[in-house]
C-alpha cells in the first residue's frame, strides 16, 4: 500500500503543480508480468496498444500526432449503391481508386507534419507500407475515450471527417497534437504499451502496474485507488493532523480537563464525549492484535503530560505504532490524516448521537410471542 501511496503522491503532486488538482487525470494501466516493485510512474499518457506494423519506428521524438476517427483501410461504397460497368477493364480502376482515396488522406496528414497517426478504426497493409516509407508510427483501434484524453493532453483535435465546406478533403496543421516523445515499450510476450510524454498540457499522469497474475493486479488497483483518494483528499484539505489515534486522544484529554472546570450537569456530557473519543485508538489496537487497554493508558499519560506543559511539545503528536506495539510521534513518522475529514467525522458522529437522544419512545416487537400466537 505504501509503495502505491508514494507513486500516487508523486503523480498527483507533479500534475498539480502545473495544472491544479481538479484538472488532473490519473490513469492506471495493468500489465501482466514481472513483480509489483517494478511498477512505474509515467508523466504522460500510457496507452495499452502497439504499432500497426513491426517496421514502423518504435520511438518518435518531437511528435506531431494526428487523431482520426475514421477507417484507414480501402474505402468501400455504402450498402445499397449499385454501379453498372460497361467496360470490364475498368473494374480494376474502381478497386485502385478505393485504395488511392485512403492514400491521399494519409498523405495529407503527412504533408501537414504528422509523424504519429492514431485511429479508432483499422489500418490496411498497403497503408502501413506507406507509413513505414515515410517514417510514421501508426496505431490502430484506439479507444475513443483514450483519444479524447490524448487530445486534451496534447492539444490536438479529433478529426471525424476531412471534408471542408467546399467538399474538398484537407488536414490542417493546427489539428495536430504535440508531444516530446512517443515510444513503444515491450513488457512480455505480445504485450506492448505506448507512452506519450512531454505533452503540451500536463493534465495526465499514468501508473504502470506490474504483477504476476491478474488477481494480484486487481488487488494492486484497489490499493492504488485508495492511495489516490487519500493523497487527493489530503492535498485538497491543505492541513493535516497526526494519525494513529493521536488527534482523538489529544482531544479527549483536553475535554476531560475542561469538564472538571464545569460545575453543572454539562460536566457529565463532556466527560462522556471525551471517553467516547478513545474508541478510535482502542479499535486500532484491537485490529492490530495488541493490548488495547495498556496501549491507550500509555497514550493518555503522554498526552496528559503534554497538556500540562506551558509550551507546546511534541507529546501532543503521540499516536499508536501498531507494527511494534508502542507509542510514537506520528507526525514525524508521516502518519497523517486530512483535518477536514477528521472534523467531518466528528460532526457526523455528534449529529447521529443527538438524533438518537431526541427519540422519546421506542416500540419493540416481541417476535417470540407472535410466533406462539
Amino acid at each position: 500500500f505504501f509503495f502505491f501511496f508514494f507513486q500516487a503522491e508523486d503523480g498527483i503532486r507533479d500534475a498539480q503543480e502545473s495544472r491544479g488538482l481538479g484538472d488532473v487525470y490519473k490513469r492506471q494501466l495493468l500489465l501482466h508480468g514481472r513483480s509489483a516493485a517494478e511498477s512505474s510512474l509515467v508523466q504522460g499518457f500510457a496507452l495499452h496498444a502497439a504499432r500497426a506494423g513491426q517496421l514502423m519506428p518504435t520511438t518518435v521524438s518531437n511528435a506531431k500526432i494526428a487523431l482520426v476517427d475514421f477507417d484507414l483501410r480501402a474505402v468501400k461504397m455504402k450498402l445499397g449503391i449499385n454501379i453498372t460497368v460497361s467496360d470490364p477493364t475498368k473494374v480494376d480502376g474502381f478497386k485502385q481508386r478505393e485504395i488511392d482515396i485512403t492514400r491521399e488522406r494519409i498523405q495529407k496528414m503527412i504533408d501537414a507534419g504528422a509523424n504519429v497517426i492514431l485511429t479508432t478504426w483499422g489500418i490496411e497493409d498497403t497503408m502501413m507500407k506507406m507509413m513505414v516509407e515515410n517514417g510514421v508510427m501508426g496505431v490502430r483501434r484506439v479507444k475513443l475515450d483514450d483519444m479524447r484524453r490524448i487530445a486534451k493532453a496534447t492539444g490536438g483535435t479529433i478529426i471525424h471527417n476531412m471534408s471542408d465546406l467546399s467538399g474538398d478533403e484537407i488536414f490542417e496543421t493546427k489539428a495536430l497534437g504535440v508531444a516530446d516523445c512517443v515510444e513503444e515499450h515491450r513488457c512480455g510476450d505480445g504485450d506492448e504499451y505506448i507512452t506519450i510524454t512531454g505533452t503540451k498540457n500536463e493534465v495526465c499522469a499514468s501508473i504502470i502496474c506490474r504483477g504476476a497474475n491478474y488477481f494480484v493486479l486487481e488487488e494492486m488497483q484497489r490499493s492504488l485507488n485508495d492511495s489516490l483518494c487519500a493523497v487527493a483528499r489530503t492535498l485538497e484539505a491543505g492541513s493535516v493532523v497526526a494519525g494513529g489515534g493521536a488527534a482523538e486522544c489529544a482531544l479527549s484529554v483536553y475535554l476531560e480537563n475542561f469538564a472538571h472546570t464545569l460545575g453543572n450537569v454539562e460536566q457529565l456530557a463532556i466527560a462522556q464525549f471525551a471517553e467516547a473519543l478513545l474508541c478510535i485508538p482502542k479499535t486500532l489496537a484491537m485490529n492490530g492484535a495488541l493490548d488495547a487497554t495498556d496501549l491507550v493508558a500509555k497514550l493518555r499519560v503522554e498526552h496528559n503530560e503534554a497538556y500540562g506543559e506551558k509550551t507546546a511539545s511534541e507529546g501532543r503528536f503521540q499516536g499508536l505504532d501498531l507494527d511494534i506495539g508502542c507509542t510514537r510521534n506520528n507526525l514525524a513518522a508521516g502518519v497523517l490524516e486530512p483535518m477536514s475529514s477528521k472534523v467531518r467525522s466528528f460532526e457526523m458522529a455528534t449529529e447521529a448521537a443527538v438524533t438518537i437522544l431526541r427519540i422519546d419512545d421506542c416500540i419493540r416487537l416481541n417476535h417470540q410471542e407472535e410466533e406462539q400466537r
